[in-house]
């Protein structure tokens, strides 16, 4: 398999684009700044899409599923059976994440990467590379090639996208276990000891979180990760769902497509991304801080600021499809004609401090 890796760098954003969307928003009849963060996000936007007229109407989120082998260690309060179960609901569009999808206009697209099950899901794109990973208690989670492969899957379907006329895409996942292998990523790549970065996923006891900190901490310290490269670390206690994700922001700053963050699980795989290829987070919108410890470390790390202060931790790309339409509503205000001239009344000027 050709190595996916090689042969291309991130390029930088247009910083003309950015500058003229600036100037654009400041001949909005509006007083200068006054939408805070989304100018700049429009701004980050259009020098992504190489464009001064942003164009999000047409956009998906990428649900990448996969299960994990260390549930075997007890550290999720659910079994493997519930990421099939669930699946089935996206294919179906009946779950959470696609109740919100069909609600904001945003089109759904989940794909099985290693869900452990030998059903078929309707409406999920099988892309499926193993019956879930191994346990990287005893044993790396996947081996170099799946990962590379999962990684190219996710390249590839930003690729597609693009070529369809997508302008922006979101990340989701769904794995029972993947706040375990997310935060053992984000563990050995900040090198951050697991007692401070581990939280208790979907509502693990004190007792679990406890044995979830020790997996960690052991399988660090087991395959010494924090000298570790990010493919190893990301082939070793990641997933295929991180590992699809991580090619997903790849994807974006390979051929220029914003990708909106979800929570901790698609941060992780963010922060591989940006590690492989570094220049990779100009293209990645943060949408919210969860309530997982990690979240705030690789958000710093990353140099992004999420909108959305909910303390959400619902997963499945739910934070990203409800920025979509904090989004939508930020371009209503740039996109209007209205200019201080047809207010009659002078513009406000910009002084230098």
């Amino acid at each position: 398999m050709k190595d996916i890796l090689e042969g291309w760098e991130p390029q930088p954003l247009e910083e003309k684009i950015a500058i003229q969307i600036k100037k654009n928003w400041d001949a909005v009849a509006k007083p200068l700044d006054s939408m805070g963060s989304f100018e700049e996000l429009i701004c980050r936007i259009g020098a992504i899409l190489q464009t001064t007229e942003p164009d999000i109407k047409k956009r998906g989120v990428i649900v990448c599923c996969g299960d994990n082998g260390v549930v075997e260690e007890g550290v999720s309060q659910s079994g493997q059976e519930v990421t099939a179960k669930v699946a089935v609901g996206m294919g179906k569009n009946s779950t959470s994440v696609g109740k919100m999808a069909q609600h904001a206009g945003v089109e759904m697209i989940p794909v099985d990467l290693g869900i452990n099950s030998t059903e078929s899901f309707p409406g999920v794109r099988n892309c499926k590379i193993a019956y879930g990973t191994k346990n990287f208690a005893k044993e790396p989670a996947m081996t170099k090639e799946q990962t590379k492969r999962a990684i190219a899957i996710g390249m590839s379907l930003v690729k597609e996208c693009k070529e369809q006329g997508f302008g922006m895409l979101g990340t989701g996942e769904m794995g029972i276990g993947n706040t375990t292998t997310s935060t053992a990523v984000a563990a050995a790549l900040l090198h951050i000891d697991a007692e401070t970065i581990t939280g208790k996923g979907a509502g693990l006891s004190e007792l679990g979180l406890q044995r979830k900190r020790e997996v960690i901490s052991q399988a660090i310290a087991k395959y010494d990760l924090y000298k570790a490269d990010p493919l190893t670390v990301l082939q070793t206690v990641g997933g295929f769902d991180l590992a699809g994700l991580t090619g997903v922001f790849l994807g974006g700053a390979k051929y220029h497509m914003p990708i909106v963050c979800d929570g901790v699980i698609s941060l992780a795989a963010a922060l591989v991304a940006e590690r492989l290829k570094p220049g990779t987070r100009a293209y990645m919108i943060a949408s919210h801080g969860s309530k997982e410890p990690a979240t705030n470390y690789l958000l710093e790390a990353l140099a992004l600021a999420p909108v959305i202060d909910a303390h959400m931790a619902l997963g499945e790309g739910t934070g990203a499809v409800m920025m979509f339409s904090l989004l939508d509503l930020a371009l209503c205000v740039y996109n209007q004609n209205r200019t201080f001239a047809d207010l009659e009344m002078d513009a406000y000027q910009r002084f230098s401090s």
